[in-house]
């Protein structure tokens, strides 16, 4: 009977450490998008400083699937800069995503995606249960974490991320140059079979070390995931039924045991985004024969651009005209100037459907991008541009694809006569997402087709800017050798490549502060945080967003110009020693001020905007000034507190008035105008004419 009480005993016991049992939660990086992650629902560990406009989000409550989970995470106000935990669920995809500025993140629009997702407090749901284990998909190799320590893991057709759940070693243990063991789960191609591979952590590091010094010839290969195609992880053979030709499509996943010395030495040299593909020693090619690197061109430094071609496929363009067609992308492969510093290329054919030949990775160099170029097969079918333009705004400018991100997206599109489907919506769409779509169109519709055109229009209604920067007209195929020049003179131009431009990268800003003695030292210093505060939200560089700042009493002080400081640390460094004046308030002079020595020189292609920020009535007239800034392009926006004069903050403000003019009773609500004023100057900056 003891026996069986203690036994009872000690199984009630077990029952409550089991039901005590603490849930692990693993940890992400900042950059992890959620269509990375295979697991439907789970909740895991943001670290601190994921907002930043590097890690993307795109929508708002409802996110698509290749943002950011962290970053959307803080955009929607679950977490802060911090960090901390947050629960994610999978939903359907969406035919829209609206972009909105939220919590510090601007967050972009998208349209239709596959695959959305949501964020939350990170507290489990009744009746369901988290892995303590995140499943990843194959796009790139994954950092298993313990503590501090990583192993890269290669990836197959799935890798697992482990998290060791083991007790936190003692000090003696730490001391130890002995690591806790993590276990790694991959899918062995072969087998489809999950096979476990552990390795002891003493000989970890040297197996690596060993593995890739006895093959250093190992030529890397990564994997290659293509976002949104009709390639699947095996060769598939599309037979075109009007030609009978066959096209290889591309390989979607490359496949190797997992045993072999590959899936270690493949490891030591990781691609990352913003590092060009080219530094990286991978192939270029989709397949797995082993051949000696490719030559690797710098390129153009004086055309950092990312470009896609679409070329026409269509059978109204014949044999012949393709062939010239293909002369024509060869030869502006080569004035161009390919290379990982300079422009990289890429071409989408399209005909009824689109479909990637080669993507801005592939190719490295002029000569190479030539001799692919002219293997190209054609695929016949219409001429449906419209989905083509989908296709490339969805699927092509992406990490996996080789897009750099510093660099402008730039769409060629080249047509014979005249699209058979609708381009103005997925134009727009392009357009909003910061590509530059040009149009060369040869042989245009005459008089008596015009009839047959679905879309009259169609170029401009697609075009970034309807000024015909963007769009050449060729009268002939055998003349398109003519315009190679031209369009490469253009498409490098990247201070006219205006939808690369957003509200937060392409203006000019000059802050004009009321350092009156009605302010006080105090009061002047929470004036410069919310200074500082609009500033950070800005991509600050010499090429993008510039600040200057002007501090006025009855006199006025150029605390420093737009060409002063082109980091944002600098910046803010500068609004931080700006020194309290003390005097009284001439504010209609200041703006006069302003204008001379801030926004006259202001660079051509930027926008000015004025922020003013003020506690009392002026000593002067401010309509005249103002009126003079707006005229010459100024877009002013006036901030009031406490005892400054309604009448005169609308005058300052550019119409409409609501929109340009804030006012907060006391200066610790500045903070709360931060939000609305960033998000006012981007609508506005999105309703600018397309002229």
């Amino acid at each position: 009977l003891g026996v069986l009480l203690i036994c009872t005993y000690a199984a009630k016991e077990a029952t409550k450490k089991v039901k005590k049992a603490k849930l692990y939660v693993p940890q992400i990086d900042c950059d992890v998008k959620a269509g990375k992650i295979i697991n439907p629902e789970f909740i895991a560990k943001c670290p601190p400083g994921c907002q930043d406009v590097k890690y993307r989000v795109y929508g708002t409550d409802i996110y698509a699937s290749f943002s950011s989970v962290c970053n959307a995470a803080i955009h929607s106000g679950i977490i802060d800069n911090t960090g901390g935990k947050i629960l994610v669920q999978k939903v359907a995809g969406h035919s829209g995503y609206r972009g909105s500025f939220s919590n510090g993140v601007r967050s972009l629009s998208l349209p239709r995606w596959r695959e959305s997702f949501l964020v939350s407090e990170g507290k489990p749901r009744k009746g369901v249960t988290y892995p303590s284990t995140l499943e990843y998909s194959s796009s790139k190799s994954t950092a298993v974490k313990s503590g501090n320590d990583h192993v890269n893991v290669p990836t197959g057709d799935t890798v697992r991320k482990e998290y060791l759940t083991s007790p936190v070693p003692t000090p003696a243990t730490q001391i130890s140059t002995t690591t806790p063991t993590p276990t790694t789960t991959t899918t062995d191609p072969s087998t489809t079979m999950p096979k476990p591979t552990t390795m002891p952590a003493t000989t970890r590091t040297t197996t690596v070390a060993a593995a890739a010094k006895a093959r250093p010839g190992l030529h890397r290969v990564r994997a290659i995931a293509f976002r949104g195609t009709s390639t699947s992880s095996s060769n598939r053979n599309i037979l075109r039924p009007d030609t009978g030709i066959q096209r290889q499509e591309p390989v979607a996943a490359f496949q190797r045991a997992a045993g072999s010395p590959a899936h270690l030495a493949i490891e030591t040299d990781l691609w990352r985004p913003g590092l060009s593909f080219f530094d990286t020693g991978f192939s270029s090619k989709e397949e797995l024969n082993p051949k000696p690197l490719e030559f690797i061109s710098q390129g153009n430094p004086n055309c950092k651009v990312d470009l896609s071609f679409l070329m026409d496929g269509s059978w109204s363009i014949g044999k012949r005209r393709f062939q010239l067609q293909k002369q024509f992308l060869g030869n502006m492969a080569q004035a161009l100037g390919i290379g990982s510093a300079g422009p990289l290329m890429g071409i989408v054919q399209y005909g009824d459907n689109p479909s990637t030949e080669f993507n801005l990775k592939t190719y490295a160099n002029s000569k190479d991008l030539r001799n692919a170029i002219e293997k190209i097969p054609q695929k016949g079918g219409l001429s449906n541009v419209g989905k083509a333009l989908s296709f490339v705004n969805k699927n092509f400018f992406s990490d996996a694809n080789g897009n750099r991100g510093g660099a402008p997206n730039v769409v060629v599109v080249i047509v014979d006569g005249w699209p058979t489907d609708r381009v103005e919506e997925a134009s727009r769409l392009a357009r909003e997402s910061g590509i530059n779509i040009f149009f060369v169109t040869i042989e245009a519709a005459a008089e008596s087709e015009k009839q047959n055109v679905i879309e009259p229009n169609f170029v401009d209604k697609a075009v970034c800017r309807t000024n015909g920067f963007y769009s050449i007209n060729v009268p002939s195929w055998f003349s398109l050798h003519k315009v190679v020049q031209p369009l490469v003179k253009r498409v490098c131009d990247t201070d006219r490549l205006v939808c690369s431009k957003t509200c937060l990268n392409s203006a000019d800003i000059g802050f004009v502060i009321d350092g009156s003695s009605s302010v006080g030292t105090s009061n002047f210093r929470t004036v410069l945080q919310f200074v500082a505060n609009i500033s950070k939200e800005f991509e600050i560089s010499d090429t993008d967003t510039r600040i200057g700042a002007v501090q006025y009493t009855y006199e006025q002080r150029l605390e420093f110009s737009f060409d002063k400081y082109s980091t944002k640390q600098d910046v803010l460094s500068a609004i931080k020693r700006i020194s309290y004046w003390s005097g009284g308030t001439s504010t209609g002079a200041a703006i006069s001020y302003a204008s001379e020595q801030l926004f006259s020189k202001s660079k051509p292609n930027k926008r000015k905007i004025m922020i003013l920020i003020t506690d009392g009535r002026s000593y002067d007239d401010v309509r005249v000034p103002a009126m003079a800034a707006h005229q010459n392009g100024v877009i002013a926006y006036s901030i009031g507190v406490a005892w400054a004069a309604q009448d005169e903050l609308e005058s300052i403000a550019t119409d409409p008035d609501k929109e340009h003019s804030f006012f907060v009773d006391e200066f610790d609500n500045l903070y709360r105008v931060v939000s609305q004023l960033i998000q006012n100057i981007c609508t506005e900056f999105n309703s600018q004419p397309r002229n």
